[in-house]
């Protein structure tokens, strides 16, 4: 099964935070096993070959995030 993993980085929409080591925090738009892309938010290396734990969106789930942080307040 895990060599059925699969992955392609539609498009960068940017670098939330740089890491050590070249390590990003990037927000991408991401196809997972040839499935249609979603939004997704984690670590990758340099050259996007590694990744670390991250968190998939579908648009829907990142606008409703968008407008939740929109709202509160960053003490």
């Amino acid at each position: 099964m895990a060599d059925d993993f699969s992955f392609e980085i539609v498009k960068n929409l940017g670098t939330v935070a740089e890491g050590k080591g070249g390590w990003n925090l990037e927000l991408n738009l991401v196809s997972w096993g040839g499935r249609p892309a979603k939004y997704d938010l984690r670590s990758w290396s340099p050259d996007h070959t590694k990744m670390g734990k991250g968190s998939t969106f579908s648009k829907e789930e990142l606008e409703a995030l968008k407008k939740l942080l929109n709202e509160i307040s960053l003490d």
